[in-house]
């Protein structure tokens, strides 16, 4: 079956191919569909601008569509960047966001983080539902890795062994991250469907 990734991200789309492929699905990108769009997100939640995303490709196409919101929520910082994760304090580039966040934390003893990843998946029939996944952790005390995209080089997962997320191949990534663990849900949602 067909699916549309709902993003314009190559770091987001390699990794919803790699999960999705194995669940038999073929997933394409919108630019792989023809579709040149960039949805405004509004929202106030990562499920808000997830589900804003996806119905402007179901609308558009009447196929099934995923698309998702994520962040790096951080404690001290009172939860930002949060849903401004992509475009943090308006700085142009990953690693500017990064050292943002770096330079927020000088001087703090607290450095918890959490990403989050709220998923929407519509079907062919307009139907959507929703799945989040949660990967708790701590901001590291400098970059460290070339593996991922965004703050991973910052993120050490509480289940990474004390590595940044890009210190660790992508594979690890993909099946412990938050954006995994929404996933999961959607791929049991979907295997439940099919039975």
């Amino acid at each position: 079956m067909e699916l549309i990734i709902a993003s314009n991200n190559p770091g987001k789309i390699r990794e919803y191919k790699d999960l999705f492929e194995p669940l038999g699905f073929r997933a394409l990108s919108q630019s792989e569909k023809g579709i040149q769009m960039e949805v405004e997100e509004t929202g106030k939640t990562f499920a808000e601008n997830a589900v804003l995303k996806a119905q402007a490709i179901a609308d558009r196409t009447g196929c099934c569509v995923v698309s998702d919101d994520s962040g790096l929520e951080v404690e001290a910082l009172g939860g930002e960047p949060g849903i401004l994760s992509a475009r943090y304090k308006g700085l142009a580039t990953e690693h500017q966001r990064r050292m943002a966040i770096l330079e927020g934390l000088n001087g703090k003893e607290n450095r918890q983080a959490r990403f989050v990843c709220c998923i929407c998946w519509i079907d062919s029939r307009g139907r959507r539902s929703l799945f989040q996944g949660i990967w708790n952790g701590k901001i590291a005390l400098a970059e460290e890795g070339a593996n991922g995209f965004g703050y991973d080089p910052i993120f050490i997962a509480e289940d990474s062994g004390g590595k940044t997320t890009a210190s660790l191949p992508l594979s690890f990534k993909e099946t412990h991250s938050h954006r995994a663990k929404a996933v999961a849900q959607l791929a049991e949602f979907l295997r439940a469907m099919q039975e």
